[in-house]
């Protein structure tokens, strides 16, 4: 019997230029560093969010948000971008009267 592979934790998060905006993300998926962080903000434990829709491996949980604690200022200023977009998402729609019902 041989032994299992040993995963490099390096290779468990990864970034691309034309991918996700060259956000950090779980490699293989398009999960990023920041929907982790967030979903343990809200507070959702590693195996919850492991289990729940996304599908990932505890070990991607736990190295994004080893990436997300090792760089929290990049993640925390990627997630005020990110909610200063969807509230000017939100004001244009709302201001053009395609709110949706």
């Amino acid at each position: 019997m041989s032994a299992p592979a040993t995963v490099e934790i390096g290779t468990l998060i990864t970034r691309s230029a034309g991918i996700k905006r060259g956000v950090p993300r779980v490699a293989g998926t398009g999960i990023t560093v920041r929907t982790i962080a967030r979903l343990h903000q809200h507070g959702l434990t590693p195996e919850e969010i492991a289990g729940s829709r996304y599908h990932l491996k505890l070990e991607q949980v736990h190295a994004a948000l080893a990436y997300y604690f090792a760089n929290r200022e990049e993640i925390e200023t990627d997630i005020a971008r990110q909610d200063e977009e969807s509230a000017r998402i939100e004001t244009q729609i709302a201001g053009s009267g395609n709110v949706r019902r």
